[in-house]
C-alpha cells in the first residue's frame, strides 16, 4: 500500500512551533495550494490543507519559513477522529509531512533575500549566471596510446 503525497503551495500564516510534554518538536501550518484547472469564470481555485511537521523538520520549518513562503511538502495523508467541545464526532484530514523544502528564492518569496545564508543554494546575479572559477590542482593530461588500454 501506498500513502505519498508531494504538494506545493504557499503558506498562509507562520508555522507554529510547540513541544510535546517530552519535548519533541511539532509544527503546524497550511498550505494554499492551487488547483490546476480554471473555473468556467476563469477563476483558479484553491485549496487550503492542513500540514504537521515533527522533530528536526518542524524545527527547520518554524526557523526558516513564513507567511507567503513558497514550499514543497512531502508526507502522508492523516485522517484524524476526534470530538469538539460540544462532544460532536469530528474527522480531519492533515499532511504529515517527511521533508519540506525552499519552493522559491527568499527573493521571489515574502523576506528578500537569498538561499546562500542557508547554505543550500546561492541564487545566481543580477546579471544571469557566472560558472565558478575551476578549483587549482597540478593535474596534467597524460599521454597515452589507446592500444594500451584493456579495452
Amino acid at each position: 500500500m501506498l500513502n505519498h503525497i508531494v504538494l506545493m503551495g504557499r503558506l498562509t500564516r507562520d508555522p507554529e512551533l510547540r513541544h510535546t510534554g517530552t519535548g519533541t518538536a511539532v509544527a503546524s501550518f497550511a498550505l494554499a495550494v492551487d488547483r490546476d484547472f480554471k473555473s468556467q469564470n476563469g477563476e483558479t481555485s484553491v485549496d487550503f490543507i492542513d500540514v504537521v511537521a515533527w522533530r528536526n523538520t518542524a524545527e527547520f520549518v518554524s526557523k526558516y519559513f513564513t507567511k507567503g513562503r513558497m514550499a514543497v511538502v512531502s508526507g502522508r495523508l492523516q485522517i484524524r477522529n476526534w470530538t469538539d467541545k460540544e462532544g460532536n464526532k469530528r474527522r480531519s484530514a492533515e499532511v504529515v509531512a517527511d521533508n519540506v523544502y525552499f519552493g522559491d528564492s527568499k527573493r521571489d518569496g515574502a523576506s528578500g533575500g537569498s538561499f546562500a545564508e542557508y547554505g543550500s543554494y546561492s541564487a545566481p546575479a543580477e546579471g544571469g549566471f557566472t560558472a565558478p572559477a575551476a578549483p587549482t590542482s597540478d593535474f596534467s593530461m597524460l599521454e597515452t596510446n589507446d592500444s594500451d588500454l584493456p579495452f
